[in-house]
């Protein structure tokens, strides 16, 4: 590789100086390799391309956390010789600056899962946590420990957080206290605070942060999303005000949000995609609220994608049903994402808040309140510093007004929110421009496209919702049951009757999973099966009955040529006990169903062909299944050929072992999906133990289950995994659409009151 890039570079030389050619050269990959990690490349190693450390939790890349290919085929920061990249254990702040207190085990260094205890001097009393471990976030868990005396202070002792100096121990009414990081640390929260009046300390808490140290999603759920769930209900106060309340809103007033989100080369596909989801979510959550919100919508490199124009809202133009769909029709690639202009979007917000102003008048103006939430790394190389330009948006909310007399403060008005995504975070940017009275405006998260997304998660509240089918998490987290939120209707069969049998199956109901009828033989009792669905209740579930298709019979063609026949190889298992309904376990939607018209967002009486023409609407349909690799799952992609694809792949049928025959229609029915193969794409192919298993695909965040895995040409992968096809292999899978009525008779059997019965479709 590396004698290629040399030679590269040396047609550019040769090119720039003979020919006047404008040529990039490619980066080498010698050298990036990480011990104990890896990488990813936003891409490959072309010019401009962002290559990106990941380490396992608890651990954090050094010396870099990214690099980005520059033109002249070199790496930025360049790799050092002497320094390999690898991954390092997490530290903490050292608490050993803590005033009268005495701290166990007193170490020189602090890192993940060690564990400090503290004990005041004598005479003095303890606030704040007495026991904290080091997490793998970089943070201490709890709160800061305080040892103070009563002294007669007009304020209670602030404290000085771990890895931190603090000046100022006099805590009368306006005297100040000031804090500064240690070493590399840097300091997130107020820098300065002041006693006041009502015993309270201006500003917010600091803390002393890593590179490394992150916001948890929990963190971000509680602190962001207490605004959101607590905070968005207008009420009718007396003083025309939502006293104690962070986003405070006049009986008459207006909810103004304004949100951008950075788009520009050094976000990552996946942080924006992440965003731009985390977005929608946060939309739909407040739209739950009785506040009827007026967004402005943006995102922005060095120029402004307007996705959303608040005036558009003020002219009655648009509906909040417009806005979600704006948000999932402005795809990653449509970007142009060269250079970033931080500048521009403050500049926008402060335009657009002018021309509010300017129609409502300074009267109406006031009862405007103002939330802009922004989502980037602060990494600017245009327009300056944001900074002047935040200073006008308070000025003109604020109403502060030189000359004038003084006037009561109307932070409350006003909420300015960063999101720090992205590899490298240029946090003493960013950190000036939050503002808003109260609670946590700076969040900074891991380098990592779940963790925002997580966080919105759990501001919204799917409790009511929770037992509609296709519900799944988007991401995985890297936790323990994340592969049950992605797939939370996967089920994995053993059938033990003399011998072990072992397939998928798919949770179809809270009392029925769906899998293939080939996974059962003749002899084979409900004692002999169980399906394991970890739902919280107890991993492995007794099975009352199960039942295969009348029209299953894996012997029906052997006089014909096919030693195994497996048209209508479904079956469907109902368990002794309802499997309990959560994020971790729920149903996937299935074809021809009231629940999955309403999953696919069809209105009015519909029907199941227009289900059909939905999912597989497309002669190349991209589709997926999983496999089991030791307690959890992978996902695989394939691609249904349909159409005038359906032959060519079908073909292939007649060279499995067993089948003698000329005769495709007998060998395969219109009932099988086939996939498979390297061309037009290289789709992966399903190994022993995938049978069963659902072909899905997911539309809108709901999963619909179009069809299960049930045999192929060839024997690829013996050991299971995640495993390409080869040219001539292809698999079968039995297409959910042609079995409906044998689903229906058991699902949708209304005469019977063991269960609820799905609502099938008339037509």
């Amino acid at each position: 590789m590396g004698l290629s890039v040399h030679w590269s570079c040396f047609a550019v030389l040769s090119c720039l100086l003979f020919m006047g050619c404008k040529v990039w050269c490619d980066c080498p990959d010698e050298g990036m390799q990480m011990a104990g990690g890896h990488y990813t490349l936003s891409k490959q190693l072309r010019s401009g391309s962002l290559l990106v450390y990941h380490c396992p939790e608890g651990l954090y890349p050094s010396p870099a956390l990214s690099r980005l290919c520059q033109p002249d085929g070199t790496w930025r920061p360049k790799p050092k010789r002497f320094s390999p990249q690898r991954c390092r254990i997490v530290e903490c702040p050292d608490p050993n600056v803590l005033e009268y207190t005495n701290i166990h085990p007193p170490q020189v260094k602090y890192f993940v899962d060690n564990e400090t205890t503290y004990e005041c001097y004598s005479g003095y009393t303890m606030r704040g946590s007495t026991r904290r471990v080091c997490l793998p976030n970089g943070k201490w868990s709890g709160s800061t420990p305080i040892c103070s005396r009563d002294s007669g202070n007009d304020c209670a002792d602030p404290g000085i957080p771990a890895g931190a100096t603090r000046t100022g121990n006099i805590f009368r009414v306006d005297e100040r206290v000031k804090y500064s990081c240690n070493g590399k640390l840097f300091l997130v929260g107020s820098k300065e605070r002041v006693c006041q009046e009502n015993g309270q300390w201006t500003g917010k808490e600091p803390a002393c942060y890593y590179k490394h140290t992150y916001d948890t999603p929990l963190e971000v759920s509680e602190a962001f999303g207490s605004a959101i769930k607590e905070t968005l209900t207008t009420l009718e106060p007396l003083d025309d005000t939502q006293e104690g309340r962070k986003i405070r809103i006049s009986k008459n007033g207006t909810l103004n949000i304004y949100i951008a989100v950075d788009i520009s080369e050094s976000i990552e596909d996946t942080h924006f995609t992440d965003a731009r989801n985390a977005v929608a979510k946060l939309i739909s959550k407040i739209s739950s609220f009785s506040v009827t919100p007026n967004y402005e919508i943006i995102f922005f490199s060095s120029e402004i994608n307007e996705v959303v124009n608040i005036l558009d809202y003020l002219d009655g133009k648009i509906v909040l049903g417009n806005v979600k769909n704006e948000l999932d029709n402005y795809k990653v690639g449509d970007r142009n994402n060269a250079g970033t202009d931080l500048n521009l979007v403050f500049t926008t917000f402060l335009e657009r808040m002018a021309i509010i102003k300017q129609r409502s008048g300074d009267e109406g103006f006031k009862e405007h309140r103002h939330v802009i939430i922004v989502f980037t790394d602060g990494a600017y190389n245009m327009g300056g510093s944001p900074t002047f330009t935040v200073e006008k948006i308070k000025n003109m909310v604020y109403m502060n007004q030189t000359g004038e007399p003084k006037t009561p403060s109307r932070e409350e008005f006003l909420d300015i929110y960063i999101f720090a995504i992205g590899a490298e975070i240029i946090d003493e940017d960013l950190q000036p421009l939050v503002a808003g009275t109260g609670g946590q405006h700076y969040f900074r998260l891991k380098d990592k496209k779940d963790n925002l997304q997580e966080a919105f998660d759990e501001i919204i509240d799917e409790e009511e919702v929770k037992g509609l089918c296709g519900l799944h998490k988007d991401y995985d987290t890297g936790s323990r049951d994340s592969k049950r939120k992605m797939y939370p209707w996967w089920a994995y069969i053993v059938v033990q009757n003399g011998g072990t049998k072992k397939c998928l199956g798919a949770l179809v109901t809270p009392q029925f999973v769906l899998t293939a009828a080939h996974c059962f033989t003749f002899g084979d009792l409900p004692e002999h099966v169980t399906v394991e669905i970890d739902d919280g209740q107890g991993k492995v579930k007794r099975v009352k009955t199960f039942k295969l298709h009348p029209e299953y019979n894996i012997n029906a063609k052997v006089k014909d040529g096919v030693k195994e026949f497996y048209d209508y190889d479904v079956a469907l298992i109902q368990l002794e006990k309802d499997v309990e309904i959560s994020s971790v376990a729920r149903p996937i939607c299935i074809p021809c169903t009231q629940e999955t018209s309403d999953a696919l967002q069809l209105v009015g009486e519909s029907t199941c062909k227009q289900q059909e023409q939905v999912l597989l609407k497309n002669q190349l349909e991209k589709l997926n299944f999983l496999t089991k690799i030791g307690n959890t799952v992978e996902e695989k992609d394939a691609h249904a050929k349909l159409g005038d694809n359906r032959g060519a792949c079908v073909r292939h049928a007649l060279e499995a072992d067993g089948i003698t025959l000329d005769n495709l229609e007998v060998a395969v029915t219109d009932n099988f999906l086939c996939t498979g193969g390297r061309n037009p794409f290289r789709d992966h192919i399903a190994c022993t133990g995938d049978s069963g298993g659902a072909v899905f695909k997911n539309y809108e965040h709901r999963t619909v289950q179009v069809a299960l895995v049930s045999w192929g040409t060839k024997n690829v992968c013996k050991a299971g995994g995640v495993v390409e096809s080869v040219e001539t292999s292809r698999d079968f899978h039995m297409n959910l659409f042609r079995v409906v009525p044998f689903l229906k008779s058991i699902l949708g059997n209304d005469t019977q009151d063991e269960y609820v019965p799905l609502q099938f479709l008339k037509n």
